[in-house]
């Protein structure tokens, strides 16, 4: 059985207080008035992100007549204003998202009826109890956009839609209390299969047959349907409906890929950590090696469906759907490209080396870049719509992630010291402790 160790458990504790302090202090600070943010841009028109902000602003002013100046006033105030939720919206979204990507290939192992992995499904389990909180979180933070407490989805502004005959169109499907009913939905259903597929996890190790995994197959086979129309659904609501007015039928493919590789990373960080404190002994290198190839293999499909979006795009050249990449390239020039080397370059060269895949520093060093690589990929997915080119990565950001990390590893953790870390009567353990690439 695993003990949480107190050292990581006050570890977890002061990352979610530091974080949690730098993000009340990103939401003190926020602009309340058109004045104020103004002042914020001055203040920093020296800098090259407030440049063009701080030139139109002028610009506005001076042509006030045409009452140009006051929308704009209002759009950079709402900028300004999202910045702490939106940094709060990334990080919560991205920590959330690495448990449902593990909770999708958790349902595949069990679907396959892998022989390889079922040493790692209580890692898997362990990393999929924070589905629990870090969803009623995300869930809160939209509950509170529905609310007009933010500016993060500009669809819901009945003004703006007044105005738009887009939006207008899209209103059957883009309004408050559907959007709420369907992120319910999702989170419940994910949620409900999870709470099923550990029960009878762990009812298996009680057990003198194999009900309980037939079960298991069962309703990992259902969820699987289930995941991929409300992952692809959910990507679309809570990500790209902040860009309305653009659309890309490969999104759902593409959030999957990014939540699906940063899952399987951290389920070879977790397990490369417990068994360097004398835990899963029968975990071997042949283990490590395929979590790391999985790595290797969906990090190249993350980057062929970002080529497939973004060439076939940029060729069509059609003004209101190049215009998402043209503002990323343009604003956010440094994450943007700094993404696909993180993301692509990186672990191309480091992992596509098979002997590298079995050494466990060398796949938490990649693991590491993988991860920021795909914080960055949310982030240029939801800061170009909700903060425009004021964007930064200052204290709110950075809070951000410290308290979702903090509490992310507490979760996970403590829910690893509930059950033992080998499961005991799944047909499939043998296999599983002799297994070798």
């Amino acid at each position: 059985m695993y003990t949480f160790s107190n050292r990581l458990k006050i570890a977890s504790l002061i990352l979610m207080a530091v974080g949690a302090i730098g993000i009340a202090a990103g939401f003190i600070s926020m602009p309340g008035t058109v004045k104020e943010a103004k002042d914020i841009v001055a203040s920093h028109s020296d800098g090259h992100n407030n440049h063009n902000v701080a030139t139109e602003l002028h610009n506005a002013e001076s042509h006030s007549a045409t009452g140009h100046d006051s929308k704009h006033d209002e759009h950079l105030l709402h900028q300004l204003q999202n910045k702490p939720w939106s940094a709060l919206y990334v990080a919560a979204f991205f920590f959330f998202m690495i448990a449902l990507g593990v909770l999708a290939f958790y349902a595949i192992q069990r679907a396959a009826q892998a022989g390889w992995s079922p040493l790692l499904f209580r890692v898997m389990e362990g990393i999929t109890a924070y589905i629990v909180p870090g969803g009623i979180i995300v869930f809160v933070i939209l509950l509170a956009s529905v609310a007009h407490m933010n500016h993060l989805f500009v669809w819901m502004d009945a003004e703006v839609v007044a105005h738009d005959k887009l939006l207008q169109g899209k209103a059957g499907y883009l309004n408050g209390t559907f959007f709420l009913i369907r992120a319910a939905i999702f989170l419940g259903g994910w949620i409900l299969y999870r709470t099923v597929s550990r029960k009878l996890s762990l009812a298996q190790d009680k057990a003198d047959d194999n009900k309980n995994f037939v079960k298991n197959f069962r309703w990992s086979a259902g969820f699987l349907v289930f995941y991929l129309v409300s992952e692809s659904m959910m990507s679309w609501d809570w990500i790209m409906s902040v860009d309305p007015h653009w659309f890309s039928t490969l999104f759902g493919w593409y959030v999957f890929a990014s939540m699906f590789v940063s899952g399987i990373t951290v389920i070879a960080m977790i397990t490369i950590y417990l068994k360097s404190k004398g835990y899963l002994e029968d975990v071997n290198d042949s283990h490590i090696h395929d979590l790391a190839k999985f790595m290797f293999g969906i990090s190249i499909f993350w980057t062929y469906l970002w080529f497939a979006q973004f060439m076939l795009i940029w060729y069509a050249n059609i003004p209101e759907e190049v215009t998402y990449f043209v503002t990323r390239i343009e604003d956010y020039n440094l994450p943007f490209f700094g993404m696909i080397v993180m993301n692509f370059v990186f672990p191309l060269l480091l992992l596509m080396n098979s002997d590298y895949k079995r050494i466990n520093w060398f796949v938490i060093m990649t693991g590491i870049v993988i991860l920021a690589g795909h914080y960055l990929d949310i982030f240029n997915m939801i800061m170009p719509a909700t903060v425009g080119d004021q964007w930064s990565i200052g204290i709110p950001e950075i809070s951000s992630i410290l308290f979702f990390a903090g509490l992310f590893i507490f979760v996970v953790f403590r829910a690893l010291t509930t059950a033992p870390l080998q499961p005991k009567r799944n047909p499939f353990i043998e296999e599983s402790k002799h297994f070798h690439y």
